[in-house]
Parts: structure tokens; sequence; C-alpha cells
């Protein structure tokens, strides 16, 4: 009698490809990559049907690291050769690592298509509001003010918020999370991972050289219970180090704000729960920002619907079997066709 063995499930380490990690030392690009590993582990990830793609920039080094396949394509294209490796097999598992001037300046156009198409791949942009591999000029993330060689004077552009383009967008699945929290890192790309169609997460990574700190007024462990609020479906947006602060609707108005529990009346019952099938509440969600708000993070939208692979598949099915055709009384039926219903 033949025995089948199952295989073996890898370990994290398993999906370290031999290659040598050239990241500049205390880059955040090595916490993200500690975090795939993982999820690739948890998730059970068969290194044979996976598949990493990246444009161009420090981000887009990351299919070289991991033993699964990969793709350094052009910049901002990894968007458009993710959609045709996803669409071509259906069955291979599709990652796409990108940065905020990869993604969101050179493939702008790429990533919005990617989400509004919903193509079931998952997108993590890396976003150290910086161009680093070509020694820190601006970026489309870059705040105003921001001094580089490409803005001396500093930045005079407002910046793009990679979240609330990937709403507006019309993506499905919309997260956010820092590179240095490597669980909650894990927990948000197993949920990308898990979800059908196209899952954008944007990480909040540090880049040492070219824009140290520049997340720290809210990333910093000392700030970090005032100035951040972790969003979970269905439970009140609570934050502060004891829990007394929340998000409550600005009474007469649609815009939010935060409150002191205790303070003028207000109640635990006056919070705000969070709806992650809510696209508005996303986009306000993605949009608060401190001193005045605390910045969100985890999964601020996911209300799943059907990918374009498989939109196609079922309209292949639908589809009339056609006729034997007669080209040349195509040519002959006159200058006005009729599309039969």
């Amino acid at each position: 009698m033949n025995v089948v063995k199952s295989a073996a499930r890898l370990k994290p380490q398993d999906y370290a490809s031999d290659q040598e990690v050239r990241w500049c030392p205390g880059c955040g690009d090595y916490g993200i990559l500690r975090a795939v590993q993982r999820t690739l582990a948890d998730a059970g990830a068969d290194t044979a049907s996976t598949v990493f793609v990246s444009g161009i920039g420090c981000s887009s080094r990351f299919p070289y690291y991991l033993s699964t396949y990969g793709f350094h394509t052009i910049h901002g294209r990894a968007p458009a050769l993710a959609t045709g490796i996803k669409l071509a097999n259906p069955a291979l598992d599709v990652w796409i690592a990108t940065g905020d001037g990869d993604g969101l300046s050179i493939g702008g156009n790429h990533l919005l298509h990617i989400l509004r198409r919903n193509v079931d791949v998952q997108i993590l942009l890396f976003n150290n509001e910086i161009y680093g591999l070509t020694k820190g000029q601006a970026s489309p993330t870059s705040r105003l003010g921001t001094r580089s060689p490409s803005t001396p004077g500093g930045s005079s552009e407002a910046p793009v918020s990679a979240s609330a383009f990937a709403l507006g967008a019309g993506g499905r699945f919309v997260a956010r999370v820092i590179d240095t929290s490597q669980k909650d890192m894990v927990e948000v790309l197993k949920r990308a991972h898990d979800h059908r169609g196209a899952s954008f997460v944007e990480i909040f990574q540090n880049c040492i050289v070219y824009n140290d700190g520049v997340f720290a007024p809210f990333a910093d462990k000392t700030v970090a219970a005032d100035r951040q609020i972790h969003v979970s479906h269905g439970e009140p947006l609570l934050f502060g180090r004891d829990h007394c602060q929340g998000i409550r609707l600005k009474p007469g108005s649609i815009a939010l704000e935060a409150v002191t529990i205790g303070d003028n009346g207000i109640t635990e019952a006056d919070i705000l729960v969070h709806d992650e099938t809510n696209r508005a509440l996303a986009s306000m969600l993605a949009a608060m920002e401190p001193p005045a708000m605390p910045v969100a993070l985890g999964v601020l939208y996911c209300n799943p619907a059907l990918a374009v692979g498989d939109r196609l598949t079922a309209a292949e099915e639908e589809a009339v079997t056609p006729t034997t055709a007669d080209f040349d009384a195509l040519l002959r039926r006159g200058d006005t066709w009729t599309v039969p219903s």
C-alpha cells in the first residue's frame, strides 16, 4: 500500500530566499518582510503557486527575498503585470509590493484601475513619504513643507492620502498598519489574504536615511495611546491610555470629532461603533490626522464584491452559444447593424 505523506507545514524562515537583503540597516522594510513571511506560513501558502510582483523602488526589491515566484518589473507597472498574471492563472496567489512614489505617482493610473476592477490580489503600499532609492526627493505623499533635494525650500504641494485614494478608486478592502507593529501587521495581512478581490494595505514605513521619524508624532510609543486608534468591526471607536477617549459624529454636521468620555455628559453610548462595510465612515477615518484626531489603523473598510476574474467566468458561462459565423454575410448586411437582445 502506498502511504501518502502530507507536506510539512512551512515555517516563516522557509519563505526566505537565499538572496542577501540589501536594505539600509534599520529600514522599516525588514519588519514588513518578517510579517509577510509569518503571514505566508500561517496561511500555509504554497511557494510554487505564490507570486510577488513589484515595480521600482526600495520596496520593489521584495520579490528577491522570498522563495516564491517573483517579477521585478518597471516603474509603476506592477498592477498591470499582476492583473495579467492573475487573469491568466486564477489559481495563483498574487501579491504586489509597491511604494508611495511607484504606486501613487508613476503608477497611479495603474493602481487606480486594479482597484476599481477588483482584481483578486494583495497590494502592499510601503509609504515612507519620500523617494528613498533615488536619494530622498519629495514623493506624492510628502507633507507640505518637506525639505528634500527636489524641494529645497519645502514642498508646496498637498500630499496624497494613500488610503483615501484607494477608497476613492473603489477599493473593497482598505487597511493601514505601522511597520513596527508586527502583531497588528500580521493580523491585517491575514485579513487581506483572505479577502476575495483587491486588498489594499498602506504600511507606514520609516525611511531611516531620508525621512527618519516622519511618523513619530503618532507612531512613537510615548504618544501611541493618544495618537492611534485601532479600529475593529463592531467595536466602539475608543482610544487613549484607559480608552477614555472616543470618536463620535459631531452634532449638527457630517464630521467626526474626538471626545473625552465624562466631559460635558458624554458617555460611551455617544461613541461611534466601527462598521467596516461603511465606505463613508472609512473615508472619514482615513482623513483623521493628529494632533486634533488620532490616526486610524486596522481594517478601515471591507465590503467584498465579485472580483473581475469571477465576473469574466460568470459572463462566459452565461454567454449564448455562438452560431456559425458568416463573414461575407456580415459585410453585406448594410450600414446599420442590429444587435439581438
